[in-house]
């Protein structure tokens, strides 16, 4: 019984949080500063995880709304190293395959230039290049009208011309009208249509569209086509991708590529992962370097409060009791700066995704995770202190200045 009664008695967890803030509530500055370097490596990892996962979430809303079933044909090359030609017959085969729901195609016309005017050099052509489009290509291919209106039954055949997003801007175009005309292959068109940018067919943002009938009549078009779209069901894609070669070209398949758009999206994403692991290294780097900076902090608290070691000592204190102490301090500054972070990351990501309209998305396991690091890195920061205030002796400690 006498044993008992002089052995210590254990803290409770409130006494020792109790007793842990002793320290950050004295020295408010230097435990703000101390917790915002922590914080700005939470705040750091969890916007990079947060910003990375509302782009993919964008992402994954685009190609639901514009669908991952469109395949693309175009020519390869031939054995001779020349760029292959499709036969005339191209699209009306394709359409021949049973799961194929729709087809389109444009067809480029080599030497019809495009310019604003007929004052502008030769070689000013802004890399724009010219398509004779069927009238069904915004429907195949998921591309929308930003002004204006799309080629149809009563344009087709006339000197009428949509232009891709980048052409247009390059051509200093806002915006489509009767009074809007420019040069294509030396005749004037007008501008009756302007579009967004079509995420899967990005060849098209380059191009002034025009209808078949007028690009045969007028600029010298052949009647080849040199894309052809072409969308069925998601669960018959691989079936299509199959057969796509060779029933567009039977005699020369080899000569045909054929990609599905959406896989340079994927790949696009897989980019942006990448970039987002090197971004994590960085962020983690960062909470390194809060961990340091709450190393010094205790480490100059234990140098500090020497006398109030050796006081705690003198009155029962155990070598335990001030080892809880101090990590218990360490891991309260952690889990402020921890806190913090996670709150500012989410702030941030938050507020991009929302500028930029896309969906905020912040996985639960980059803030719980973070918020977890930083009481790994902070006790680890806070142990050596720790065991060095317990090692004091009561004489030692009450001795020094």
């Amino acid at each position: 019984m006498a044993h008992n009664a002089l052995r210590p008695a254990r803290m409770p967890a409130g006494d020792v949080v109790k007793v842990g803030a002793v320290g950050l509530r004295t020295r408010p500055l230097r435990a703000f500063l101390s917790a915002l370097g922590i914080a700005i490596g939470i705040a750091a990892m969890v916007g990079v995880v947060g910003i990375s996962a509302s782009g993919s979430a964008e992402l994954d809303r685009t190609l639901a709304a514009l669908g991952t079933n469109l395949l693309t044909a175009s020519p390869g090359q031939t054995f001779a190293g020349e760029e292959a030609e499709f036969p005339d017959t191209a699209e009306s085969m394709v359409e021949r395959i049973g799961p194929v729901d729709t087809v389109s195609a444009i067809g480029q016309v080599e030497d019809a230039k495009v310019y604003r005017s007929d004052r502008i050099p030769e070689s000013e052509t802004n890399g724009i290049a010219t398509y004779a489009a069927r009238t069904d290509l915004l429907g195949t291919t998921g591309a929308e009208i930003a002004d204006g209106a799309w080629l149809n039954a009563a344009t087709d055949g006339y000197p009428a011309v949509v232009l891709g997003a980048d052409a247009a801007a390059n051509l200093g175009i806002g915006h489509a009208g009767p009074g809007i005309k420019i040069l294509v292959g030396g005749q004037w068109f007008t501008v009756v249509g302007i579009l967004e940018r079509a995420p899967l067919a990005p060849e098209l943002d380059t191009a002034a569209l025009v209808g078949w009938p007028v690009a045969e009549a007028e600029i010298g078009f052949d009647g080849k086509a040199t894309t052809v779209y072409t969308r069925s069901a998601d669960e018959a894609v691989e079936t299509v991708r199959s057969l796509l070669g060779s029933t567009v070209n039977p005699e020369f398949a080899n000569e045909v590529d054929v990609s599905t758009p959406s896989d340079a999206l994927a790949a696009k994403q897989a980019a942006d992962e990448a970039f987002t692991g090197l971004l994590l290294g960085l962020g983690g780097v960062a909470l390194l370097v809060g961990g340091v900076g709450i190393a010094n902090t205790m480490v100059i608290s234990v140098l500090e409060r020497r006398a109030e070691i050796g006081l705690r000592r003198s009155l029962g204190a155990t070598r335990g009791q001030i080892r809880t102490q101090f990590l218990a301090e360490s891991l309260l500054l952690s889990a402020l700066g921890g806190a913090g972070g996670a709150l500012l990351g989410t702030g941030v990501t938050a507020g991009y995704a929302v500028s930029v309209g896309w969906p905020a998305v912040v996985p639960l396991w980059a803030v719980f995770g973070g918020i977890a690091a930083t009481l790994v890195i902070g006790g680890l920061a806070g142990l050596y202190p720790a065991i060095r205030a317990s090692r004091l002796s009561p004489t030692e400690a009450l001795a020094s200045p």
